[in-house]
């Protein structure tokens, strides 16, 4: 018990900075036609900030299944990578059932905080650390779809530009501290650019420009500056 309620402690800072992301993703949800528990189940069933505000926009656009999967996979492939470094931290307690369970849970700001605790992470700590983002976020995302309908304009608009809020928070630091990062971001905008703005590439769907920006971008990165062993 110890354990789950340092993880819980530990996850409290999280869940407060997902309450505001996931209150615009209810936002959006609802004024996209969703109703609010239907923004609820996609939020319930899936933990992942990104993926969930560009899936939103693959169904807003009558967009296919496949171009859903495709985009999933790209944004997401980042977790696969997480798991795989975090498990290097678990101890014996961590079986197989445990390591399916608490992989739901994995986000960039879980992987963060459990991976630079010191010493192995037990399961009891990620349980703790996973549970209360998660209920921060369903919170987040249901008062989003219910109180979206009754505030002001100037209210939702300011709110729903939050999520490139956050996007900005993560990569300006990064870019900063790292200019091989800072061009790959570059030229990610650059060609995202391109989709909005040149006639014969701006109808293509946005789930399909987003898996093309990110894979492109990621590949010449990968290319021009690849990490020493």
């Amino acid at each position: 018990m110890d354990d789950f309620k340092r993880g819980m402690h530990d996850g409290i800072p999280i869940a407060m900075g997902y309450v505001p992301v996931s209150f615009t993703f209810g936002l959006m949800a609802v004024s996209a036609g969703m109703t609010w528990w239907q923004a609820l189940l996609i939020s319930v069933t899936n933990l992942t900030s990104a993926g969930q505000f560009a899936g939103l926009d693959i169904m807003v656009a009558g967009g296919a299944y496949m171009e859903m999967a495709l985009t999933q996979f790209i944004i997401n492939l980042r977790y696969a990578l997480m798991s795989l470094s975090l498990s290097q931290k678990l101890d014996s307690s961590m079986t197989l059932p445990h390591r399916f369970a608490t992989s739901f849970g994995i986000t960039d700001e879980i992987f963060g905080v459990a991976s630079s605790r010191s010493g192995e992470v037990s399961k009891y700590y990620l349980y703790g650390l996973i549970s209360i983002p998660f209920i921060g976020w369903q919170a987040g995302t249901l008062f989003g779809a219910l109180l979206g309908g009754v505030l002001p304009a100037m209210v939702s608009d300011a709110l729903g530009i939050a999520i490139y809020g956050m996007f900005l928070a993560i990569i300006i630091p990064q870019a900063r501290a790292d200019s091989a990062c800072l061009k790959v971001i570059l030229a990610a905008v650059a060609m995202s650019c391109c989709f909005r703005w040149i006639p014969f590439l701006k109808n293509i769907s946005s789930g399909f420009v987003i898996i093309i920006c990110a894979v492109a971008a990621s590949a010449m990165g990968a290319w021009l500056y690849p990490v020493d062993e």
